[in-house]
């Protein structure tokens, strides 16, 4: 005598999707929040490691080329001032686009919820 699988295994796939629902909204705030957190701060790692701000502050004093006389100093210091500052404005672009990838990740479920209210009911 055969079994009928169907009868069997629908409760469970049942009672999984309806878990797998009510649990998405908890995950996507909480393990999935920490994940992007984790993964924007690797990515603001990276460009800050690619564009070397730390290395062009520590030498910011330090004369180009070995050059000692006032006048090569005065314009290593330059440079590197503004090399630090459109450094420092790429990174400082990459800050902003990370932080409206977060903000972008908070509200696209309660947009998603939004639209799908809208859609069905008005």
């Amino acid at each position: 005598m055969t079994k009928n699988n169907f009868y069997i295994y629908a409760p469970k796939i049942a009672l999984k999707f309806i878990w797998e629902i009510i649990y998405f909204p908890l995950w996507w705030y909480t393990v999935g929040f920490l994940r992007l957190l984790r993964a924007v701060n690797n990515f603001l790692h990276d460009r800050q490691t690619t564009l070397g701000i730390g290395v062009w502050l520590k030498n910011i004093f330090t004369p180009m080329y070995g050059q000692r006389d006032f006048i090569s100093r005065l314009i290593s210091f330059i440079v590197r001032l503004f090399q630090i500052i459109f450094r420092g404005l790429a990174l400082f672009f990459w800050l902003i686009l990370c932080l409206a990838v977060i903000g972008f990740w908070l509200l696209l479920p309660v947009f998603v919820v939004y639209i799908l209210f809208v859609q069905l009911f008005l």
